[in-house]
């Protein structure tokens, strides 16, 4: 025996939710380090570009200095050469010098400069933008004046509107690199504080961590290791005292054997030898069998039954030496006359002995035998009814069938063939000499056409659509109204109330089909309806259809009435009927004369519809 049957099994979501608590603990601090780490290198990055600034706008006052001394150079020296170069620099001075002006005030991705996004910054440069200009124009003249005329001497106006904004470009040039390293700094501290910040942060994480999860999971499960070791002992001293038991239980199984079907059968017992006579006999059975005291001088088979082959066959079963218990269901005969059946157990007494005797414990189970035979009469008289009704229902469904058939040759008939015969009369009427005539004819002829093509799409129409196998039941009742609507003239409407296009099983599909349809025609036909509105709606596993015209309605009392195949009508209802029941469906029909119908489908599904998508 296994001793850890007896242990509690292990609470699996006790693992669950400590792995889920220590997943979200590391997904916590993975996070919080992820953050701090997007942060800081976005600060670093935003620390370099503002290097760049500040370098740049030193540079700034720098080539500022540089063209005003190439300028006074060029006073100085007279050496055509030299001043030649001079020039040469002096260009390449006032290019550099402008491109970095640019791109502090507008960004520059090759030089790694953003846009100065600083209020205070902008400002400075509006205010600074007049002495760049002035400084510009005049080194722009100078060199404009060399290349036009050759004129090496620079005019003394251009070197004075030069020396006079240079003093302020460089103060204010000043100011404007001081305030980048304001905003530097700013940006630095700005870095420390969310560092800061999010160390806290983290520390907390840790510190709630620690509090709510992972002291709380090692108390529980340590608990759970403390519960485990009770239980083991528990269960040790359990697996002893069921084995002590056990034992006991070996010695006596064998007498329980023999007695149970005493305790549970006391009434009807009787106590054999091997021989088959009586020992003794409960007066219970006795009284059961129609026997008196002295009857119990004989054997048992004898006194059990009067019918001679059963006594053969008792006599047989009572002495045979058996070891194991034995269980007959028997039909007797007793001394009154009466069949009754007994369920009888043959148990054999003191097995050590030579001469052993038996036990007999009956039931008496003719009320069960009697209930049995009449339940299976009624099941063989249900299943003939069944065939029958299926026989009936497959005679009507072929009646209808039938009708059918007639109904479309009718309509081929009457309709479709008196047109073609209209059709060839006229073809063959025409005279081509008479033109008049002819065109006329030939206009008749083409409306003539047009009813035959609508004939022949009415009668094709009432045959099953393609749209019923392949898309469903509520595309085929759209497509059906829709057509209908044009064939006819007739306003026929279509009201889907659901959000998807719910198939159902094919047989179901088609009887709702042709119902709805024989409902639309006999609107059509009979009703005189100028309105006709089909609702489709499904809620809880019932499919309801309901048809609703303004026709001039009847006298729903009809309804109750046996049709009668004849030229009054009456068959396309109670085939309507035939085809709901057909597939275990509900027909309903509410009429009054002059106010229109209403007929209601309820079909109840087996909740095994699938959704088609495909629309």
């Amino acid at each position: 025996m296994n001793d850890n049957k007896y242990l509690p099994p292990l609470d699996t979501t006790t693992f669950q939710r400590i792995r889920k608590w220590y997943l979200f603990a590391l997904a916590t601090i993975a996070l919080s380090i992820i953050v701090a780490q997007i942060l800081i290198q976005h600060h670093l990055n935003s620390q370099l570009d503002d290097s760049k600034v500040i370098n740049v706008a030193g540079r700034q006052r720098a080539y500022s200095q540089k063209l005003t001394k190439e300028v006074l150079l060029l006073k100085e020296i007279s050496d055509p050469e030299e001043r030649n170069q001079i020039f040469a620099e002096l260009g390449e001075t006032l290019t550099v010098w402008k491109e970095s002006h640019q791109a502090l005030q507008q960004s520059d991705v090759a030089m790694g400069i953003s846009k100065a996004e600083n209020e205070e910054v902008q400002v400075l440069f509006q205010n600074i933008n007049p002495h760049y200009n002035a400084m510009v124009g005049a080194v722009e003249n100078i060199i404009s004046d060399f290349k036009d005329s050759g004129k090496s001497n620079p005019d003394q106006s251009y070197v004075d509107i030069l020396l006079e904004n240079e003093r302020s470009f460089l103060k204010m040039m000043d100011t404007i690199v001081n305030k980048y390293d304001v905003l530097s700094k700013t940006h630095l501290q700005n870095l420390k504080f969310k560092e800061y910040l999010l160390l806290a942060i983290s520390l907390l994480i840790l510190v709630l961590e620690i509090l709510f999860i992972f002291k709380p999971l090692s108390l529980q499960i340590r608990n759970t290791i403390k519960n485990l070791i009770v239980a083991q002992r528990k269960s040790d001293d359990s697996a002893k005292e069921i084995k002590k038991l056990f034992q006991e239980k070996e010695k006596s199984l064998q007498e329980l054997q023999e007695l149970n079907f005493v305790i549970d059968n006391a009434a009807l017992f009787a106590s054999t030898k091997q021989d088959g006579n009586v020992v003794f006999i409960s007066k219970k059975f006795n009284e059961l069998l129609g026997r008196n005291d002295q009857d119990i001088n004989r054997p048992l088979f004898e006194i059990l039954t009067t019918d001679e082959g059963q006594q053969q066959y008792l006599a047989e079963v009572l002495k045979s030496n058996r070891k194991n218990i034995r269980t007959e269901e028997i039909k007797i005969k007793t001394a009154k006359g009466e069949s009754l059946w007994l369920d009888m157990s043959i148990i054999p007494m003191h097995q050590s002995s030579a001469q052993q005797s038996v036990l007999i414990l009956c039931s008496d189970i003719t009320e069960r035998k009697q209930n049995e035979q009449k339940v299976a009469q009624l099941t063989q008289a249900n299943y003939e009814e069944t065939m029958r009704q299926k026989q009936l229902q497959a005679s009507q469904i072929v009646e209808g069938q039938e009708e059918e058939r007639k109904r479309i040759a009718k309509d081929i008939h009457d309709g479709i063939g008196q047109m073609l015969t209209a059709l060839k009369f006229n073809i063959e009427s025409i005279n081509l000499s008479n033109k008049v005539k002819t065109a006329e004819k030939i206009e008749y002829i083409k409306s003539l056409a047009s009813d035959l093509i609508k004939g022949v799409r009415t009668a094709t129409f009432n045959l099953t659509p393609p749209e019923l196998s392949d898309h469903g039941i509520f595309p085929a009742l759209h497509k059906m109204t829709h057509e209908l609507s044009k064939l006819t003239g007739k306003n026929i409407l279509f009201e889907n109330k659901t959000d998807e296009n719910i198939r159902f099983n094919s047989l179901a599909e088609t009887n709702i089909y042709r119902v709805v349809q024989e409902a639309v025609n006999n609107a059509i036909k009979y009703a005189e309806a100028n309105f006709i509105l089909v609702t489709i709606n499904y809620n809880d596993n019932i499919l309801s259809v309901v048809i609703d015209d303004d026709g001039k309605g009847f006298d729903d009392s009809i309804l109750g009435k046996v049709p009668k195949n004849t030229s009054e009508g009456g068959m396309g209802l109670f085939f309507m009927k035939e085809r709901m029941n057909y597939i275990n469906g509900r027909l309903f029909i509410n009429s009054i004369p002059g106010k229109g119908t209403r007929v209601t489908i309820n079909y109840k599904t087996d909740g095994q519809e699938y959704i088609d998508r495909q629309e």
